[in-house]
């Protein structure tokens, strides 16, 4: 139309325009816009169902402006007060667009630390914007408080992967964020116990399915340590073990009756315990089921 052979691709709209007359050239559609709802009879009608569902725990959209600091919507440099002005509008944006009544989450370094915790850790986005929930339900409440970021990280991540039975041990955990054992789990309980989230106890056969994969054992293996799990239950003297050492402890024991033998230094490492406290809890275990008894050889 103007004759001029300058065009300007716009990598953020996705068109290629003039740069003398802004015509465009070509435009490709990055979002569908949806139908037109029918208007309810009370009211001028609600926008329900319109854009992509955004997680709670992701950051939040932007008004849907795109503020250059160098060219103008025709790819023309700007001057120096045109610079500042823009500078200024998007400063005004991103500050109009982060701020709530309760404090967000995205400007807060926590946000960081759990995405990747998540990410050393392997966990679905689902179990990660779970974290981000219980952390700042925790922070809301004054449980945090006197805390470490890292700790309460921790302690959110983990009440995270006991709400969906997710197997990872508070040691995992601790070591994800860089922060105490003992520190995590503090405020794992100060969350536990002051939280409105109900969470649930630390599932031992969630464990017995990771580690028997890790450490390729058979379904025999698997049943015989199931049914003796089952019997722990109703033991005394085997009530106040940790469940992580007592399921490597038990699938040590069934896998050599099962002629699988796999060291103490393979379970110890897939079970995330040391070889200490596996070869005491075996003693104990071997005490309360002797060789012989037929017991725990049951399922087997």
């Amino acid at each position: 139309m103007c004759q001029s052979t300058h065009r300007i691709v716009d990598s953020v709209r996705s068109e290629t325009c003039c740069a003398q007359c802004g015509l465009v050239f070509d435009a490709s559609e990055i979002v569908v816009s949806p139908p037109s709802l029918p208007k309810s009879q009370g009211g001028e009608g609600s926008g329900r169902g319109i854009g992509p569902f955004v997680s709670p725990g992701g950051p939040r959209r932007s008004l849907g402006s795109t503020l250059s600091l160098s060219r103008d919507g025709q790819g023309r440099r700007l001057d120096w007060r045109r610079r500042y002005e823009f500078q200024h509008l998007r400063r005004v944006m991103q500050r109009q667009t982060a701020r709530v009544a309760d404090g967000s989450l995205e400007r807060s370094p926590a946000l960081g630390e759990i995405l990747l915790a998540g990410e050393r850790l392997g966990l679905p986005e689902v179990v990660v914007a779970e974290a981000g929930r219980i952390f700042r339900e925790a922070r809301d409440r004054g449980l945090f408080r006197g805390r470490g970021l890292e700790a309460c990280v921790g302690s959110a991540v983990y009440a995270a992967c006991r709400r969906f039975t997710i197997p990872r041990t508070l040691g995992e955990v601790s070591t994800a964020v860089a922060a105490r054992r003992s520190e995590v789990g503090r405020t794992f309980k100060m969350v536990q116990r002051g939280a409105s989230i109900p969470i649930p106890g630390v599932g031992t056969k969630a464990f017995l399915a990771r580690y028997a994969q890790e450490l390729a054992l058979s379904s025999e293996v698997r049943t015989t340590v199931e049914t003796m799990l089952d019997s722990t239950r109703d033991d005394p003297e085997l009530s106040g073990l940790s469940p992580h050492g007592l399921v490597a402890a038990l699938i040590y024991l069934a896998a050599e009756r099962h002629g699988e033998h796999r060291s103490r230094a393979q379970v110890a490492r897939v079970s995330n315990v040391t070889e200490v406290t596996l070869r005491s809890t075996c003693r104990l275990l071997e005490k309360s089921w002797p060789q012989g008894s037929s017991a725990p050889a049951a399922g087997a």
